[in-house]
């Protein structure tokens, strides 16, 4: 029988990625649930094509309008985030591909490990929020997460079979983003267009800003910590232009591992919904021949401070790695309305970080209250400029 898929984010850059490695595998794989935010064309679209069970849309506004354009249809239509909730509560799909962007993926992530699914994780910011949280609640439910994100893709394979004692340290690699060889007085002047011009990978708006300014390796070195239950002294990030080798898990033996393959999110997306198989795909293969030389550089924490701003919040734990990505979705998204420029990306996360109280095991409660304060502090902040 095909495995079922609960997609949420679907009209995201993931998801519909997921949907096209989906729809080269009709034997393997069935959509049973598709979860969209405003894209309401694009989510009829997608539920005309792919006819699951149910459709839920964030915008409740948009919800009549979503029934009457599927009413010809046997799709259950539902609204809203509580919705959402109830739905993968109750659905038979057996993978939930987590791909919903940022903070407002955290309560659909967690009431699919609830339910005990498989998680095919592409929302680094539900791990980076609330690790601790989701941890206990996988070792309850007997939920298991296959990351999506290229790097931790690459540790968790480079781990299969391997004891974790006998993990020296993982080592993430960045492309470096469009920036890589930019000035820090160049940085001043960078403008969103820039900025979403990036050299490797296509991705959503915000995911690319993140790489951008190396706030992406800042967010997956906390999500590596929970994810591979590894120290953070023993995450540490190298600049690789390339981006073919997309991981290193370092052994007490002194070898090494890495994971390889051309810069195409839908390789890890494949491996993520069809583990533990590996199914035969036509998507790109590597050849060596064209990539005689790889690079390998350290990070400038000068010109990136949001990954050192990572870092201190993952030592520090508790509520500031929440505190962090409240800051950084605020600043992305005014740095994308060019409301302040691409370097105060880093001085407003700096900021409400400074501004808001450590609470060393908050739970769940205190981490939403603690996201709605962050994101009024970072506001507050940027409206001085």
């Amino acid at each position: 029988m095909p495995e079922k898929i609960a997609l949420l984010g679907s009209t995201g850059s993931i998801g519909t990625q997921a949907l096209d490695v989906i729809s080269k595998f009709p034997d393997d794989f069935k959509v049973e649930v598709l979860a969209g935010g405003n894209n309401i064309d694009l989510l009829t679209a997608q539920a005309r094509r792919w006819l699951p069970d149910s459709v839920v849309i964030d915008n409740k506004s948009l919800f009549q309008k979503l029934k009457n354009n599927l009413r010809d249809t046997p799709v259950k239509v539902f609204a809203g985030e509580e919705a959402l909730e109830q739905v993968i509560k109750n659905t038979d799909a057996g993978v939930v591909l987590a791909a919903i962007v940022g903070y407002s993926g955290l309560r659909s992530t967690i009431a699919a490990v609830r339910a005990g699914k498989r998680i095919a994780l592409a929302n680094k910011e539900t791990m980076v929020v609330a690790g601790e949280i989701i941890g206990r609640l996988i070792s309850d439910s007997g939920s298991m997460i296959v990351p999506v994100d290229s790097e931790h893709s690459a540790i968790f394979q480079c781990l299969a079979g391997e004891e974790n004692k006998n993990v020296e340290k993982i080592t993430l690699t960045a492309s470096g983003g469009p920036f890589l060889n930019v000035s820090f007085e160049e940085l001043r002047n960078v403008r969103p267009k820039d900025a979403l011009k990036h050299p490797n990978w296509n991705m959503g708006n915000k995911v690319t800003i993140d790489s951008a300014s190396m706030m992406n390796k800042g967010l997956e070195v906390i999500e590596a910590k929970w994810l591979f239950d590894i120290k953070p002294e023993q995450i540490e990030v190298i600049i690789h232009p390339q981006s073919i080798i997309h991981s290193f898990v370092h052994f007490t033996d002194g070898s090494v591992k890495a994971q390889l393959g051309v810069p195409n999110m839908r390789i890890p997306i494949l491996y993520a919904l069809s583990f533990p198989h590996r199914l035969r795909s036509d998507l790109p293969r590597l050849d060596f021949k064209n990539y005689p030389v790889f690079d390998f550089l350290k990070p400038d924490l000068t010109r990136f401070r949001n990954l050192s701003l990572a870092y201190q919040a993952l030592k520090a734990g508790g509520n500031m790695p929440c505190i962090m990505n409240a800051a950084n979705e605020t600043a992305v998204s005014s740095f994308l309305s060019e409301k302040i420029g691409f370097l105060q990306i880093a001085d407003v996360v700096e900021y409400t970080m400074g501004k808001i109280q450590h609470i060393d095991v908050p739970d769940l409660e205190t981490l939403e209250l603690n996201d709605k304060k962050a994101r009024e502090t970072a506001n507050i902040y940027i409206s001085k400029f």
